[in-house]
């Protein structure tokens, strides 16, 4: 075949799985939910921000909604607070503390929604309601009932906070949590899975000696990962979260390559090979770990760490929520391996890295993808319960089901548990809904039946 019949034959599956995709207006409306739901979980600063996106006051020019955005740093620069030189006079104003809606400003840009989830506003504080009446300071000094603009669209907490700007906000919170936790639980399912599936337990052959060493040297690399680590881990752990993921990431890491180190060292020993039950070994930890109630695996976990933070809810999540991922993939390697091309590969004398990741990971990923998919939906409810109990995420941070949580608290306040929980429901049903469009794209009988 020529380079230009498989161009020919790409474009024609890429034609076929966008019709397949595409076909049902249930999975359009999904997309395009998603698509709006990811635009704004990124611009979520720009969006809903008590700050002005550009203001100008005394004849300076100010950019407050950028300057404490991290895309607005890389942009115009880092800075909180400025300095006015007006008439001899000196003002200083730090941009997260002013209330602009007071200031006597020449020109002011406001986001489309402006108020920030975190920033309270004390003149529309003790539940108010959408249709209620909401007050707001004139530059004068007077306070005015609030139009347009200024009004909360979807009412306040008992503090005053926006709820519109906290689903806003609370998009990034329930969307980086869902999508990051799957893409860690795919890597350890997927590295289990294959290995599982590929290899089961005839095809690995290592000697003896390798395999009467297997657990000790898993123990020994949980021991120096882990255990000789755990005060490094804890101390990075207070320091940032960052520091801790980077540690603990260095942890699992040390785990993986000491036994993989060892047992290749050992299998240089002169005698006869033996299979090693990997497919056995693997899957019995995997029911093991299965078995476990996962919620309340996840809250222990939660529990045990003092510094709550989004990256831990999502180290945690991923790394309870691979089983599934793992499970599915083994399954779709024992089929694949025994095809002709797995075959041809083999007779041709290619390494097992290669066929496993060339060929045969490329075709299992169409079934695995769908689950992947199912996952992001299953860790944002596992975030929001999280979230509702009062654990995973800090106290601070902006979530759907920290909203949830809040409105408990007053039940008359009908907007804070109906418009977050819509929102959740919505993303969720759409994530869905997506998963069931990719099924159906991804189906080799459908595909082949265009």
């Amino acid at each position: 075949m020529s380079d230009q019949e498989i161009h020919k034959a790409k474009r024609e599956r890429k034609k076929v799985f966008r019709k397949l995709f595409l076909r049902n207006i249930w999975t359009r409306l999904a997309f395009y939910f998603l698509v709006f739901m990811l635009f704004i979980g990124i611009f979520a600063p720009f969006i809903a921000n008590h700050q002005p996106l550009c203001v100008t006051y005394k004849g300076k020019t100010f950019y407050p909604a950028w300057s404490t955005s991290w895309i607005g740093q890389n942009i115009i620069g880092y800075n909180t607070v400025d300095t006015i030189h007006y008439n001899g006079k000196k003002e200083v104003i730090q941009f997260d503390i002013t209330d602009w809606r007071k200031m006597d400003v020449d020109y002011v840009l406001w986001p489309l929604v402006p108020f920030s989830p975190e920033n309270p506003d004390y003149y529309n504080r003790d539940y108010v309601s959408p249709a209620d009446k909401q007050l707001v300071p004139s530059p004068s000094g007077k306070t005015v009932e609030a139009s347009g603009k200024f009004r909360h669209v979807l009412g306040t907490d008992d503090l005053g906070r926006d709820v519109l700007a906290g689903i806003i906000h609370g998009a990034r919170s329930s969307l980086t949590i869902g999508i990051f936790s799957m893409v860690l639980a795919s890597i350890i399912g997927l590295v289990i899975g294959l290995l599982s599936g590929y290899f089961g337990d005839d095809r690995l052959k290592l000697s003896w000696f390798a395999v009467i060493l297997f657990i000790p040297v898993v123990l020994l690399g949980y021991f120096i990962g882990f255990i000789a680590r755990s005060s490094t881990i804890a101390e990075a752990f207070e320091t940032s979260t960052l520091q801790g993921l980077i540690q603990f990431m260095i942890s699992l890491f040390i785990l993986v390559t000491v036994p993989a180190f060892f047992t290749w060292l050992f299998n240089f020993i002169p005698g006869k090979k033996i299979n090693f039950p990997i497919d056995s070994l693997f899957s019995r930890a995997t029911e093991v770990f299965n078995s476990l109630p996962k919620l309340l695996l996840i809250i222990s976990l939660s529990v045990l760490f003092e510094q709550q933070s989004i990256w831990l809810t999502v180290l945690i999540i991923g790394c309870t929520s691979w089983t599934e991922i793992s499970r599915l993939t083994r399954a779709e390697l024992l089929k694949i391996r025994e095809l002709d091309y797995i075959q041809a590969a083999k007779s041709l004398g290619l390494k097992n890295r290669r066929i496993l990741l060339r060929h045969a990971l490329p075709n299992a990923m169409s079934s695995v993808f769908v689950t992947i998919t199912f996952g992001v939906a299953a860790a944002i409810l596992i975030e929001s319960a999280l979230s509702f109990l009062g654990i995973g995420v800090p106290q601070d941070a902006v979530t759907w089901g920290s909203m949830l949580s809040h409105g408990r608290q007053e039940m008359e306040a009908w907007w804070l548990l109906v418009y977050p929980g819509l929102a959740l429901f919505l993303t969720t049903l759409s994530v869905n809904l997506l998963g069931e469009g990719l099924r159906d794209a991804l189906d080799p009988k459908l595909r082949s039946s265009k």
